[in-house]
């Protein structure tokens, strides 16, 4: 894929979400939302043990707001405003999370789910929200099915 095609396909609202990537993409991915002066915001799950831990990565990476609650609805509320944080458009790398995911396959799911309505509501703003979880080229296809 062109660089010109991936900046196309970023730039495009009605196609953000969550989704999972070959990891050798990260970079590239990375490099080309912030070309269009997206938010890039590097999340890694390295050792994360729970999802407190995964809220406190979270909520550095994304600089959320103090008071931020370390819950669901909290992290639901703060990524479909993110007023503190303007951009055209936001892509959050979340990197390393296949050991989480493993650990943790409920609290993976709802994180996907909240992603995915983050990505829905800021697609009505016309405005790009992506959540990419780079994966091992080897783990996509389990992933798929």
């Amino acid at each position: 894929m062109s660089a010109v095609d991936l900046r196309t396909i970023l730039a495009d609202p009605d196609h953000g979400g969550a989704y999972f990537i070959d990891e050798r993409d990260a970079d590239a991915m990375a490099q080309t939302a912030a070309s269009l002066d997206f938010a890039v915001m590097r999340v890694d799950l390295s050792g994360c043990e729970d999802k407190a831990g995964l809220m406190s990565r979270l909520a550095t990476a994304g600089g959320f707001p103090d008071g931020f609650g370390a819950n669901w609805d909290a992290l639901s509320d703060v990524l479909r405003d993110m007023s503190w944080r303007t951009a055209p458009g936001y892509v959050w790398l979340i990197e390393n999370a296949a050991p989480w995911r493993e650990a943790h396959a409920t609290d993976f799911d709802t994180f996907l789910e909240i992603l995915n309505e983050a990505a829905f509501e800021w697609a009505h703003a016309d405005v790009a929200f992506w959540a990419l979880l780079p994966f091992p080229g080897d783990q996509l296809t389990a992933l798929e099915n």
